[in-house]
């Protein structure tokens, strides 16, 4: 197990970003760097024991910090969106950018993923990480409440990356963190994910309305597009989902413990990637708007990858039904997605 440190420039605010590089005794290779908490690459093997790129990024920090679409970024101080740019906490009203349509998304125009977080190794039994820490300011981007978040990035020897998210407030305020990696398991430059077989334990799934906010009910999977109960290729039924998927599912569960929640695979290469969580939901993305110029000179185009965002559900602090993502003083929000990769031959 090794653990590397390199600079690669400086951010916005003048301070140095680090990358660190993450690797186990069976060559899977990890790279997180300091700007937006980002998962800047995960390399591995094939059924032939051939490394290759399996998340989308970019050649250069000059490049990430030009502007991307949260390319393995964190996302925060609240992940996708909250209808409007506005919710109300403990009778005021919060008004928020609005960046995303009429709705606002990711966290607001400077999010967690634009900015510079402190880092510094995460010692475990078993595997090598880092500690991403950032404090995000009362009024930050509209949000009430000094916010503290940590996002742990390790790799174990089982081949699992692990991601846990921390964070502790002075105020009340909505939180909801995840990482927004686009996975393609045949490799960065391979084409389109559609052939991808995608399974999630997932029932029941967020209708929303046409500016992708949640109306407010659970409906079930069966008989519908949605339904990836069973194994199925992601491309089999996207046409019948106007614009491609950007959902977010119930992960089946009887408590917050780590659970399955899904997994896919590329019939081509053997990579199988299980993700589990737990988080109350994934958001399933196929990239359906992603064009622009990737690293390696690979044009990034719509289905190159998916996103499997672990998250709790959009516009939670609007609808009080779903589960809570107000986090209080002297309560701690902890969260945790472990991507684990295997082989099939």
């Amino acid at each position: 197990m090794k653990l590397e440190k390199e600079i690669l420039g400086k951010g916005p605010d003048g301070s140095e970003i680090e990358q660190f590089t993450l690797i186990n005794d069976h060559g899977l290779k990890v790279k997180v760097m300091s700007y937006g908490a980002t998962l800047t690459s995960v390399q591995v093997p094939d059924r032939d024991g051939k490394l290759a790129e399996v998340t989308l990024n970019l050649d250069s920090l000059e490049d990430y910090l030009a502007g991307h679409p949260c390319l393995g970024s964190v996302c925060g101080r609240f992940a996708n969106r909250i209808a409007k740019g506005k919710f109300t906490l403990d009778g005021q009203e919060y008004t928020l950018a609005v960046n995303n349509g009429p709705n606002h998304l990711h966290g607001g125009k400077i999010g967690f993923n634009k900015v510079v977080w402190t880092s510094g190794p995460a010692p475990f039994e078993n595997s090598v990480g880092v500690t991403f820490t950032y404090h995000s300011r009362d009024g930050e981007e509209g949000y009430p409440g000094n916010l503290t978040a940590k996002v742990t990035y390790s790799l174990t020897g089982d081949d699992e990356l692990r991601i846990e998210y921390v964070a502790m407030a002075d105020k009340a305020t909505p939180i909801n963190l995840t990482n927004h990696a686009y996975w393609n398991l045949g490799g960065i430059g391979s084409g389109s994910v559609l052939n991808h077989q995608l399974m999630l334990k997932a029932a029941r799934f967020l209708p929303v309305d046409d500016t992708q906010i949640p109306v407010g009910r659970l409906d079930p999977v069966a008989g519908t597009p949605m339904d990836f109960t069973e194994p199925k290729s992601i491309g089999s039924r996207i046409e019948q989902v106007p614009g491609g998927y950007d959902h977010c599912f119930v992960v089946d569960r009887q408590d917050d413990t780590l659970v399955l929640a899904g997994r896919l695979s590329d019939p081509s290469s053997g990579r199988v990637m299980e993700v589990y969580t737990t988080q109350p939901g994934v958001q399933v993305y196929t990239a359906n708007g992603l064009n622009r110029h990737g690293a390696g000179g690979v044009e990034f185009r719509p289905h190159d990858a998916v996103c499997l965002e672990t998250q709790h559900f959009p516009d939670s602090p609007n609808q009080p039904q779903f589960p809570s993502t107000i986090l209080r003083p002297k309560e701690t929000f902890r969260e945790v997605t472990v991507y684990k990769f295997l082989v099939e031959k």
